[in-house]
């Protein structure tokens, strides 16, 4: 498969890839590599792994990062209440020693966490990580070993090695500085804002039938509103909501109705400083630009 075919079935799952990304996905498929995206939110990192294992035809599993991940939610733990029964049950059976301590330390009372679970999969999976760098730097320890051998090492049992490799995608919203040895692990690729055709394009993806002159219009609005100081600029995702409520509205034109426009920016807009800096003649001078 191509870049450019790989491109179009992204295309057919209304995802709409610039060149570069799609090349980066196709390098990432062809080495078996991790790909980290790096970018503001609502760019649309993580509908990629979406749209990729939809593509794909595979199983999507989503490790959301937070501060204070640890590896009993992210790789394994064992199922604590089950091993209790069990050597409750042996201990009146009679049974001790080591044959208990095998059979309560077996995969049946294993508990698979998203990044286990990626590697024992029957088909590659999309193994999503996303917004590492919001988890802990002490984290990124716990992945080296994944995604530089596709391998887990767990003390009561040994090494689980992966049965297929599974398609490792990696976000970033760049809050902090993520380890030189992750990045080395990772081919990379810096998600921006869509330029105006890309969003317009991905606008009459999402939005099928809207009226050519008025998606010129939002999203010549969304565009120029990124310009303005915001203190969290809109993404692609608030631009499809957008656009669903000035349809829902039956908004024709953004400059028709000044305090129609006003009220479908609680779509855009997500702070109390951005709705106050946005007034409704700054959102008309906005739309006036965009007509």
């Amino acid at each position: 498969m191509t870049w450019n075919e790989l491109q179009t079935d992204l295309a057919a799952q209304n995802y709409v890839a610039p060149d570069d990304l799609a090349v980066a996905l196709h390098l990432a498929l062809s080495l078996e590599r991790p790909l980290l995206l790096e970018g503001a939110a609502g760019v649309g990192k993580t509908e990629v792994a979406r749209v990729l294992a939809a593509a794909r035809d595979t199983k999507l599993i989503r490790l959301q990062c937070y501060e204070g991940l640890d590896a009993a939610q992210a790789i394994y733990e064992w199922n604590y209440q089950r091993q209790l029964l069990a050597i409750r049950a042996a201990s009146e059976a009679g049974e001790t020693g080591k044959a208990v301590e095998d059979r309560i330390f077996s995969r049946d009372y294993l508990l698979e966490r998203p990044l286990l679970a990626a590697i024992t999969q029957s088909k590659p999976p999309v193994l999503l990580i996303d917004e590492i760098d919001r988890a802990d730097e002490e984290f990124e320890a716990f992945l080296l070993e994944i995604l530089a051998d596709y391998q887990i090492t767990i003390p009561e049992l040994g090494t689980i090695s992966a049965t297929t490799k599974p398609i490792v995608i990696l976000t970033s919203n760049g809050t902090r500085d993520l380890s030189d040895a992750l990045r080395r692990r990772c081919l990379f690729a810096y998600v921006d804002y869509p330029d105006r055709e890309t969003e317009l394009a991905i606008l009459n993806a999402r939005c099928a039938g809207i009226e050519s002159t008025l998606a010129a219009q939002i999203i010549g609005f969304v565009q120029n509103l990124r310009k303005e100081e915001l203190e969290k600029v809109p993404g692609i995702a608030e631009t499809l909501d957008f656009a669903a409520a000035i349809m829902g509205l039956g908004i024709a034109d953004l400059t028709a109705d000044p305090a129609a426009l006003q009220a479908t920016l609680t779509t855009l807009l997500k702070t109390q400083s951005d709705r106050a800096h946005i007034t409704t003649e700054v959102a008309q001078r906005i739309a006036g630009k965009a007509a």
